[in-house]
């Protein structure tokens, strides 16, 4: 499909998740923005300090309805690390010291990273979810949000991995569960990434109709990079 053939999604599409969290049991930890996050594995800030984490409307309507239907089975409160990824935020990650080091991560199979423009993210389309209890401590999901797995063959962050604890298994089912329950309650699919257990997004046959989005084209207090 060419590119004048694709869909623009209008910043009036965008909603920010930070407005919620008084509301919903919800969290926000934009793990990009923060250069000495220990998440942060690009080890320095893509996004704005004063970024907020923006996603697609009706990926947001599943996050706030799975966050409820999640915290009504376990008390387990949703805590979003990524959702919108602009075009210029995915050029800055894949510019870092440490991505250029690893040049496996830019490949297939098993690639981490997208090339600009592709996926999910740069869509307002997927979302990084982890689950936190009541007193913000994260529940135990067998490995780390954005795990970098040594041996692609033997990916712990996988969701057909099973060498787990019956404990990890169940949290892991309880955040899926959660997801595709509100995206069928929604009459939306959506798909569980295959290799990151924390990452939840449309298909590719759908996401791949609209364009990816742009800081510069976003009004100034929507950025995610600094421009």
């Amino acid at each position: 499909m060419a590119n004048d053939d694709l869909r623009r999604i209008a910043p009036s599409d965008l909603i920010a998740l930070d407005d919620f969290t008084a509301d919903y049991p919800l969290k926000i930890d934009l793990v990009y923005a923060q250069k000495q996050h220990p998440d942060n594995m690009f080890k320095t800030a893509i996004y704005r300090p004063d970024a907020k984490m923006w996603g697609h409307r009706d990926l947001v309507q599943i996050i706030l309805q799975a966050a409820q239907i999640c915290f009504k089975e376990t008390g387990w409160i949703f805590e979003a690390k990524d959702c919108l990824r602009t075009v210029e935020s995915q050029i800055l990650m894949r510019n870092t010291e440490i991505v250029k080091a690893h040049p496996q991560w830019l490949e297939e199979p098993g690639r981490l990273l997208s090339p600009p423009g592709k996926g999910g993210h740069p869509r307002g389309m997927a979302v990084d979810i982890v689950l936190v209890d009541l007193n913000g401590d994260e529940i135990d999901m067998g490995t780390s949000f954005d795990y970098l797995t040594p041996d692609r063959n033997n990916n712990p962050a996988a969701r057909n991995y099973t060498a787990l604890s019956s404990t990890v298994m169940d949290n892991r089912r309880v955040l899926e569960e959660s997801m595709m329950q509100a995206a069928k309650e929604a009459g939306r699919e959506l798909l569980p990434l295959p290799q990151e257990w924390w990452d939840f997004r449309f298909p590719a046959a759908y996401t791949s109709l609209f364009e990816p989005i742009c800081d510069t084209r976003l009004p100034p207090e929507m950025r995610m990079t600094v421009l």
